[in-house]
């Protein structure tokens, strides 16, 4: 990936930005003027520039506003978001006007910078896959039988048009597959469009897909296409399927029924030519029992079904993708690539990766910026490594000192939690819940369910940023949730 551009003459603010976004593992590079980003975007072309710019709108030599025009001369696609300390109306207007992704008034909250600079990384991907479609797919590792089984569908399936769901648990590489059975169909000239559909609020999700008219709602300013016209003569890509609302489920299956949709707004039907490929960690099977999931859409979309064999399942790979993700790692933060001891390998090829192949890369780049020698070594694997595997746990109690809880460092601006470790009382949380439930009940409260889902979701998010050392999405992959989930729950739940 590249890196994200800060422009700011105000030191503290690059140096904030920059280790905010290093933390969730994306690359930086800072100037101190217009001028002197304008020389680097001059001398590293368009295919060495930035993956987003964030420029300060009043700079000396120079005005985030001309900036901004300069550089969408150049790289039209780029997201730029504009940040000033001055939140005037006008600043705003000059800022959208000028076409700017986004307009970030200072002082501003850090997590919700780094979410929105995350929201133009996922729309810069976007226009690159646009513009050239398959340039940057990532390469597909594995010797596992269970992996040769998957390229062999892939090859199968290489000429046909038909739809497809991709199956398997979180972090096993759905995307990837997706990308690959574009790659190689008849419709690799044309784009390949992604959308998570959990990670996108209901309200949202149907402009998402469709687009919209301009004054179809409000803050419709202008008519916007949707994924499916974006993907036209190419593939859409719908991760998360088991999680689309009922309502939308009934516009897929019309889309799918007939190539035919109406933007948000619209009146005139629109045709697609779009291959759809799903994908979920779900049970589909048991969610339309559930009746949470239309039995017909099911059926249409689960012509080919193919299953991603999760990592724990094929071990033998993971020395290859450990080297591989070591390897572009270091090219991300410009180091040396580092090198893995044989101890060290074994003992990462034993844990059981709950998290797959996304929680393997993702300690690869914990290790690339964590391990202190260019060899890493057993004793330098990350904590959840090199805890001993054991039985299901719950919060404990230090054995020399029966009523005290055990207190680990928390993440900067969250409390203290409960340490985890071994106790072999599965149920012993459950008991204590009835007993506050019954407490609450007994006291007349009428706002129990309230009350005790905030302490349930403040302590499990605690805890899990302590486990994380305060990486959220590292930390919402564990939980199995969102990194939009996460954000909003610590912001509701005051764990700022």
């Amino acid at each position: 990936m590249k890196p994200i551009w800060i422009v700011d003459d105000d030191q503290s603010i690059r140096f904030v930005l920059e280790k905010a976004l290093l933390r969730e593992g994306l690359p930086t590079r800072s100037f101190v003027s217009p001028r002197e980003l304008l020389a680097a975007l001059e001398a590293d072309g368009r295919t060495g520039g930035p993956q987003v710019l964030v420029s300060d709108i009043r700079m000396p030599g120079g005005s985030g506003l001309d900036l901004l025009e300069k550089v969408r001369a150049m790289m039209p696609g780029l997201p730029v978001i504009i940040m000033t300390a001055y939140s005037d109306l006008d600043s705003a207007v000059s800022a959208f006007q000028g076409g700017a992704f986004e307009y970030l008034p200072k002082p501003f909250d850090l997590p919700k910078a780094v979410e929105l600079i995350r929201r133009a990384v996922e729309e810069s991907r976007r226009e690159q896959v646009a513009a050239d479609p398959m340039s940057q797919t990532p390469e597909m590792l594995g010797q596992a039988p269970a992996m040769q089984d998957v390229f062999r569908a892939i090859g199968r399936l290489s000429q046909s048009h038909v739809t497809v769901m991709i199956t398997g648990e979180s972090g096993s590489g759905k995307e990837l597959v997706a990308r690959a059975l574009h790659k190689h169909s008849t419709r690799a000239a044309g784009p390949f469009i992604a959308i998570n559909t959990a990670a996108i609020p209901k309200e949202l999700l149907e402009s998402e897909l469709f687009g919209h008219e301009r004054g179809a709602f409000t803050g419709a300013q202008t008519m916007r296409r949707g994924r499916f016209e974006q993907a036209d003569g190419g593939t859409l890509f719908l991760d998360e399927i088991g999680d689309m609302p009922l309502d939308l489920q009934t516009r897929l299956l019309r889309v799918l029924s007939d190539g035919h949709f109406y933007r948000v707004g619209g009146h005139s039907a629109i045709k697609a030519n779009v291959r759809v490929i799903a994908a979920t960690h779900q049970d589909l099977e048991q969610r339309v029992k559930d009746g949470v999931f239309r039995e017909d859409l099911f059926h249409r979309l689960n012509v080919i079904r193919l299953r991603l064999p999760a990592l724990r399942e094929r071990r033998e790979d993971v020395p290859a993708l450990t080297r591989h993700f070591l390897q572009q790692s270091a090219q991300q933060l410009g180091v040396e690539p580092k090198r893995i001891a044989e101890a060290a390998m074994a003992r990462l090829a034993q844990f059981d990766f709950p998290g797959n192949v996304r929680q393997l890369e993702n300690i690869c780049h914990w290790l690339t910026v964590m391990a202190p020698a260019q060899l890493i070594e057993d004793k330098d694997l990350p904590p959840e490594v090199l805890a001993p595997a054991h039985a299901p746990t719950v919060a404990t109690v230090s054995s020399a000192a029966p009523s005290d809880p055990i207190m680990v460092p928390p993440p900067a601006g969250l409390a203290p939690v409960l340490s985890v470790e071994t106790w072999p009382i599965p149920a012993a949380w459950e008991t204590g819940l009835e007993a506050e439930a019954l407490s609450l009940l007994a006291a007349g409260n009428t706002d129990v369910w309230d009350v005790l889902t905030r302490r349930f979701e403040s302590r499990l998010i605690q805890t899990a940023l302590a486990n994380t050392r305060g990486r959220r999405i590292e930390a919402a992959m564990k939980l199995g949730i969102g990194r939009n989930t996460i954000t909003r729950k610590i912001q509701e739940l005051g764990l700022e």
